[in-house]
């Protein structure tokens, strides 16, 4: 089979685009890529389902940049040639990247322009006016633009990609789409890109394909064990904490990992929790603005952090929630389906998390499709990696049906139990209790408000409200201080003789003995009144308590 793949310098691509390929250091392409892009370059439509991280953006976008390279070689008129839909703003900037990096060494022949913002309309007309090569928006949006006249496809368009095609009528974008395919032309080439193959994305390749060809590569969406293991342990509600502490803090989980849990309050009950114990972790809330969003997985994938706690929105939909949730969740919805779809998406699917090596299902997922979504942040490419599933007794129902899932035909069990000996940790229950306890509901709502309050006074768009009132800025700045949960110090280090014995080898006192001895030198060097005896201890001189009394002495009369 080796034998017969194609290389990027066999595909007829031009010199500058296989430079940026290897720059990437993209030897070989994925199996998606060699399949697609010799199709997509004899002007075939293409309907490609395929996992997620298995290079779809790359298998689509390589023939959009060299169909543009070949058509300006004839027609130097510059006008907008390509058009990726997208469904979320994230995905929009991740697209973007990713065609910017291909186009590094032809950069002035091949302009892209992403559009999925949700900057003002007259704010991106000008971008629009400049007719970039290749336009990256949402339906919604570029259907905005075409009635402001700012945009005009019907005389100049050669190729249309939906991206994420699966996603889109379930966002509510049918109507936009629908109305999108009247200002195209007769003749263009279309791609569908898909994690699955549902009824939406056979209803838009009857709208959008003509006489396609379909890859339908990899009848498993998730690679197979040699590559990504997947195991369960159960374990009730006081047990998840104790778990993911023992394990993040013994070091037996490695690597950079996602957390996932049911909604964002328990995002935040899991980072707080952390927190006590000295394990830093931030938290991806879908209610945050997409720069802030983006800047957190910027942070993750420059390894500032190496633990991001999401939730997404199908675990909103968890019976468990209380009617109250449930209530707020129908308002939402009837006021923008798009906003609520936004959260799933942005989380579990929308971006690129790089070099993830675990997933931990700390909430297990209410459907197959989502443990799916999760699970395929780790994994990528040609990377190992590992996902954990902790699961509750109300969950095991799932967790038979997502088992049955991924089995198929085979008899093999892809969800392995995790085999870990409960009384081997009994040991740190009670500080996983403490910890527990510090974290209320009030914690939590703290936690939040400080978060949005930070958002207000980073907030772009409120500069020049808050020039207008500085008094508004000057209460925000000089509001009560919020203080989510008192951290006590003593929980940072672990005892040794709290190591379970089997686990010694592995934790490494040495190590931690080191660790100790940094934090005892930086504590003395930020107290002030003992830095002339650093050297010193008084307990064994005895000078430090004399120097005392000869100053109380001196002090008498």
């Amino acid at each position: 089979m080796e034998e017969d793949s194609v290389r990027f310098h066999e595909m007829g691509l031009d010199d500058r685009l296989l430079k940026a390929l290897a720059d990437l250091g993209w030897s070989q392409p994925t199996l998606i890529q060699e399949k697609a892009i010799p199709l997509a370059l004899e002007g075939k439509d293409l309907l490609a389902r395929a996992r997620t991280g298995s290079g779809k953006t790359a298998a689509y976008a390589v023939p959009l940049i060299q169909r543009v390279l070949t058509s300006k070689q004839t027609v130097r008129e510059q006008a907008v040639r390509a058009v990726v839909l997208v469904p979320t703003k994230e995905l929009g900037q991740q697209v973007q990247t990713m065609i910017r990096q291909l186009t590094a060494y032809c950069s002035r022949d091949v302009r892209v322009a992403d559009i999925s913002g949700k900057a003002d309309l007259s704010a991106q007309k000008p971008i629009l006016m400049e007719k970039p090569d290749i336009v990256v928006s949402t339906p919604s949006r570029i259907q905005a633009h075409i009635n402001a006249q700012n945009l005009q496809l019907h005389s100049s368009l050669e190729m249309l990609v939906i991206d994420e095609a699966d996603l889109l009528f379930s966002f509510g974008f049918e109507a936009d789409l629908k109305n999108l395919l009247c200002h195209l032309p007769k003749i263009y080439q279309a791609f569908l890109m898909s994690a699955t193959l549902n009824d939406d994305v056979q209803a838009l390749k009857e709208l959008v394909l003509h006489n396609p060809v379909t890859l339908k590569l990899q009848g498993s969406q998730l690679p197979d064990s040699s590559q990504l293991q997947q195991f369960s342990i159960k374990c009730e509600e006081e047990d998840k904490f104790l778990l993911i502490y023992t394990m993040l803090k013994l070091g037996l989980i490695q690597g950079k990992t996602l957390l996932f849990v049911s909604d964002v309050d328990r995002s935040y009950r899991l980072k707080l929790f952390l927190e006590q114990f000295s394990i830093p972790a931030c938290v991806l809330n879908s209610e945050l603005p997409v720069h802030s969003r983006c800047h957190i997985i910027s942070q993750f994938n420059q390894g500032f952090y190496n633990y991001i706690i999401a939730s997404d929105e199908q675990g909103l939909e968890s019976p468990a929630g209380s009617s109250q949730k449930t209530q707020e969740k129908g308002k939402k919805k009837k006021g923008t389906g798009k906003k609520g779809k936004d959260k799933e998406y942005g989380v579990s699917r929308g971006i690129d998390f790089h070099n993830v090596s675990n997933v931990i299902n700390f909430d297990f997922p209410t459907s197959v499709e989502s443990y799916i979504h999760r699970v395929g942040r780790t994994a990528r490419a040609d990377n190992p990696g590992t996902a954990l599933s902790f699961i509750s007794h109300a969950e095991l129902s799932m967790l038979s049906e997502v088992e049955n899932a991924l089995t198929g035909d085979s008899n093999n069990c892809v969800l392995k139990p995790y085999e870990f000996r409960m009384e081997e940790i009994e040991g740190f229950r009670y500080r996983c209790r403490d910890g527990m306890r510090s974290v209320t509901k009030q914690a939590v709502k703290e936690a939040r408000l400080k978060e949005i309050k930070q958002e207000l006074l980073n907030s772009e768009k409120l500069k020049t409200y808050f020039e207008d009132n500085p008094r508004d800025l000057q209460l925000l700045r000089h509001d009560k201080d919020l203080h989510p949960a008192i951290i006590k110090p003593h929980m940072k280090n672990v005892p040794e003789y709290l190591i379970p014995t089997a686990l010694k080898s592995l934790v490494n006192p040495l190590n931690q003995r080191r660790k100790r001895k940094k934090v005892k030198s930086s504590g003395v060097m930020l107290s002030s009144f003992k830095k002339n005896y650093r050297g010193r201890n008084p307990l064994k001189s005895f000078r430090y308590a004399k120097k005392r009394r000869g100053e109380k002495k001196a002090g008498k009369p």
